[in-house]
């Protein structure tokens, strides 16, 4: 007798199997989940699964107490090259701002902050560019 497939929608993928099992109700905690994937009485795809932090994706079948529920993604699945790729262009976008924020720094260097007198409070600023003579 087949059991009747529950279908169980999560945000994002990929989700471990021990957090699947809570979402999905069929275990009481996250304790427990990693008791019975240990244990062996958990089937993804209809393999015995041992790893509890199994990355599960979008389709994935898991059977456990009799209960069988498919996973179904509900936003829009991406590649992970294309998830690379756009890490490396965020790091290449920070590091130039690093730079172009260091080279204001180095300008701003120059310049020195003294006090007037105690009882003024504002700072006077001295210094600056360089004179150049020819």
């Amino acid at each position: 007798m087949q059991a009747e497939l529950i279908p169980v929608e999560v945000a994002h993928q990929p989700i471990e199997l021990c957090k699947l099992l809570k979402i999905a109700n069929l275990v009481g905690g996250g304790g427990e989940a990693k008791i019975v994937i240990s244990q062996g009485y958990v089937l993804l795809n209809q393999e015995v699964e041992y790893q509890k932090r199994k990355k599960i994706y979008h389709d994935d079948i898991i059977e456990f107490n009799g209960d069988v529920i498919q996973v179904i993604c509900t936003e829009p699945v991406i590649d992970p090259n294309i998830i690379k790729q756009q890490k490396i262009a965020d790091k290449l976008q920070k590091e130039k701002l690093a730079a172009k924020k260091s080279k204001t720094a180095n300008k701003s260097s120059n310049k020195k902050i003294t006090k007037t007198s105690p009882s003024e409070n504002k700072p006077t600023i001295t210094g600056g560019r360089k004179r150049i003579s020819f």
